[in-house]
């Protein structure tokens, strides 16, 4: 296939998908007292998804982010690696698929990312995991609000006690997290605001997982009032030095950011050849 073929027939996939589940989605992101989330399994014919999962670079193709935060590869410049990664990306920044998730979530004048701020494709393995955070509040160029987070799970056959499952702290650290387990050929749409804390649990298995994750924006937050934070970790519940030092990090992090609004270095974004 032509790369906007591919791009076209997956992006068809998806919306015949999300549109033949639109009522039940709805329903289920909408549902109160907790962090708005909702998922779709089988979003794509099983051989398409097992060559975009064969696509994926070794781990040493990739960025490592390991630290007291996070543990994890991710890759963000697309044109390194197998085309079909930028394809089954960009599909989701698809008019039809954008405008369909804006009907699911409610959330209104949703942008895709061309620049993939903070997206892209990300691989786990053993030891890997990602601490309760809060998603950096706004665009690479902080025009925008980051609204929603769509995370697509790849890996055949990952069994959940395997780990490397979404957490929600709906009611925050202090409460059990709520678990959707990053299953094979599984949606995720989770919002992204104030108060959406979010993990990813340790992986005890050995074999990679890999996620495709975009975000999209607003030009208004996905609540009533305006803010602005860096991406914020926590320690887990069991983690209280770990928690005083990473709120720290956190607090110094935004008050620098405030203080250099415009003068940050923002690496994380796909410089487009």
């Amino acid at each position: 296939m032509l790369k906007t073929t591919l791009r076209n027939y997956y992006a068809e996939q998806i919306y015949h998908k999300l549109e033949q589940s639109k009522s039940a989605l709805k329903k289920e992101f909408t549902t109160e007292n907790r962090i708005n989330t909702c998922y779709l399994d089988d979003l794509l014919n099983v051989d398409d998804v097992l060559d975009i999962y064969n696509a994926f670079p070794e781990k040493e193709n990739l960025l490592q982010l390991k630290d007291l935060r996070e543990y994890k590869y991710v890759g963000i410049q697309l044109d390194k690696y197998n085309p079909i990664l930028e394809e089954i990306i960009y599909a989701f920044q698809d008019t039809r698929v954008v405008k369909l998730i804006a009907e699911i979530t409610g959330i209104e004048q949703l942008m895709p990312d061309e620049y993939l701020y903070a997206g892209g494709v990300s691989l786990m393995e053993y030891g890997c995991f990602l601490n309760p955070h809060l998603d950096n509040s706004h665009d690479k160029d902080i025009n925008n609000y980051r609204v929603l987070n769509l995370l697509y799970y790849v890996t055949p056959d990952w069994q959940e006690n395997y780990g490397g499952n979404l957490e929600l702290w709906d009611q925050g650290l202090k409460q059990p997290c709520r678990t959707i387990h990053s299953k094979f050929n599984r949606l995720v749409i989770m919002v992204t605001n104030r108060n959406s804390l979010h993990s990813v649990s340790p992986i005890n298995y050995h074999a990679r997982r890999c996620c495709v994750s975009n975000y999209y924006f607003s030009p208004t937050p996905a609540e009533e009032i305006n803010y602005y934070h860096v991406t914020s970790f926590r320690g887990r519940p069991e983690q209280n030095l770990r928690d005083i030092v990473l709120r720290g990090d956190a607090s110094l992090r935004n008050l620098v950011r405030k203080v250099f609004k415009n003068s940050i270095k923002k690496p994380h974004f796909y410089r487009k050849s």
